[in-house]
């Protein structure tokens, strides 16, 4: 059985100067239905949140329109202060209702989102703010001019984009320098293989959502289902422990509302695929990626 200690991971520079485990915490599911309210067991998400440290785990990555709120009050009532954590957190998007994100990137409301987020994780800075979304109404200079606004005034140490192209990091780089991109990416979804690919020549963290799907790779009888037999694991960990091989840039957040879950995805940071193994479930993943679109 694979250890349950994140640190088995290793370690990526965000920007060069802030030290993270590779393996964190994606803190969306510690919410309602829909990411709309509160969880449904908060004493089960409290004691999720503080079993992340004691794992290892020292990187968590939340939004603002979780809940909307509900996740980073929730960070703030159990982890603040926050001795060895890196908070990152997003803004960006509105919250109308269960599963409704619109995006919203006017300057004014960019930085009233970091500065509320600010007030609710009980920080004097956050070391890595994320743009959720490029808001296509809002021309992106304004967007991207406003971060490094935000930068230069101290309110954020380092800035990141979601959901975004190669040609969007580079012109966001003319005015900031993106340290990360999160991109749903995993061993079946393959769409944003050449944003990872520019990540790691820059040295850009890659942090994929998602990133224990595997689809039909997951059946009995599969590739990945026999190499976790042989493992001794469960075909997620091998997704997680594949992703984590795929490149030192990768920064994989798993969520989950569950202490146990949280244990069973942190047990993934352990596992060594070997080259054969990888490359297996390499080309079944990108088969049933092309299949699938």
């Amino acid at each position: 059985m694979a250890t349950q200690d994140a640190s088995a991971s290793g370690d990526f520079m965000i920007g060069g100067d802030l030290r993270v485990t590779r393996l964190g915490f994606g803190a969306m599911r510690i919410t309602g239905k829909g990411i709309w309210g509160p969880p449904a067991d908060v004493g089960e998400a409290k004691r999720t949140l503080a079993l992340v440290p004691e794992l290892g785990m020292d990187f968590i990555d939340t939004a603002d329109s979780y809940g909307p709120y509900v996740s980073e009050d929730l960070i703030a009532e159990v982890l603040a202060p926050y001795k060895g954590l890196t908070i990152a957190t997003k803004g960006g998007l509105t919250r109308h209702g269960p599963n409704v994100w619109p995006p919203l990137g006017r300057p004014e409301y960019l930085k009233q989102c970091a500065l509320m987020s600010l007030r609710r994780l009980k920080l004097e800075r956050i070391d890595l703010w994320q743009l959720h979304r490029i808001d296509a109404k809002v021309p992106a200079a304004e967007q991207f001019g406003i971060i490094a606004q935000m930068q230069t005034e101290g309110l954020i140490r380092h800035a990141g984009l979601s959901e975004v192209s190669v040609a969007e990091i580079e012109e966001a780089q003319k005015y900031f320098p993106v340290t990360t991109v999160q991109n749903r990416y995993n061993l079946v979804d393959r769409k944003s293989e050449d944003v990872l690919d520019y990540c790691e020549k820059h040295g850009i963290g890659f942090i994929p959502w998602a990133p224990l799907a595997a689809g039909s790779l997951a059946t009995p009888g599969s590739t990945l289902s026999e190499i976790a037999a042989k493992l001794g694991t469960g075909p997620s960990q091998v997704a997680l422990a594949w992703v984590l091989k795929r490149s030192p840039v990768m920064l994989p957040i798993p969520g989950t509302g569950s202490a146990d879950h949280l244990r069973e995805n942190v047990a993934g940071a352990g596992i060594t695929l070997s080259d054969e193994d990888f490359a297996a479930l390499d080309v079944q993943g990108k088969a049933a990626w092309k299949a699938a679109s």
